[in-house]
């Protein structure tokens, strides 16, 4: 490999590079920063509710919960189930500032979502990451959400904007509420920047981990009353119900 300062010649192929497994840190050639075990090993989510991809014993069914009161959003796209590895991986991208290990899941992804655009699902006209509150993001230094909208934007070539929904009432955490209390709790707490466009538009919501719904459908909501033609929801990972 030619090193001097005036040659023309590549001096580094970043896609020959061998590099490790996030996971059992064994070299890799792989695209991600995964070998071919581990990312199949990942608990991949398999069958779910075609409205919010709650895990479901068979294909083709739709949850209870949304027979019963359907979503403001049409599709979810989920990867994962929220269990080992990957909740460990979301909670130390989200709580302890390891990037590489969101980035990695945020490749991945992207890489099933263009999948399933290969396939007919819509391409949004713009990505959005759920607000997090002010309070919270100064703690964290930083919105995962927002992190994880910039990379799959990039990866797909869309749009994102993480100005377009505010977060104007600050909530307690949504961590150990049920769904009921989620949804009393998120009352009135987002908001529509003044200047933003939304009619007609279909946007797509990014968040990390998707467990009741509840902080997507009321931003599903908010979008589809000010004009929004359709709001999907991207995440990394999906809960079951608290029983199962």
């Amino acid at each position: 490999m030619r090193c001097q300062p005036y040659s023309t010649h590549q001096v580094y192929i970043w896609l020959k590079n061998k590099q490790s497994c996030l996971l059992c840190d064994e070299s890799t050639d792989a695209l991600f920063a995964i070998c071919a075990g581990c990312e199949t090993d990942l608990p991949w989510l398999g069958d779910n509710c075609e409205r919010c991809a709650l895990p479901m014993p068979m294909a083709g069914l739709t949850c209870g919960q949304c027979r019963r009161q359907p979503p403001a959003f049409s599709d979810v796209v989920v990867p994962w189930r929220y269990d080992f590895p990957v909740d460990s991986l979301i909670t130390r991208f989200k709580h302890e500032g390891k990037w590489p290990m969101g980035r990695l899941l945020a490749e991945l992804l992207g890489e099933a979502l263009q999948h399933r655009i290969d396939e007919g699902l819509p391409r949004p006209d713009c990505l959005l990451p759920v607000p997090l509150a002010k309070k919270r993001q100064r703690k964290r230094g930083y919105n995962q959400s927002e992190m994880l909208t910039r990379w799959l934007g990039k990866q797909l070539d869309l749009v994102s904007d993480d100005r377009l929904l505010l977060r104007v009432l600050e909530t307690s955490s949504q961590q150990g509420l049920d769904a009921k209390a989620r949804q009393i709790n998120l009352r009135k707490a987002f908001a529509i920047a003044v200047d933003a466009q939304v009619k007609g538009r279909h946007f797509a919501l990014v968040d990390d981990v998707l467990t009741t719904g509840a902080t997507v459908n009321a931003l599903a909501q908010l979008l589809i009353a000010a004009g929004a033609r359709r709001v999907d929801v991207y995440c990394l990972a999906r809960t079951p119900k608290p029983q199962d």
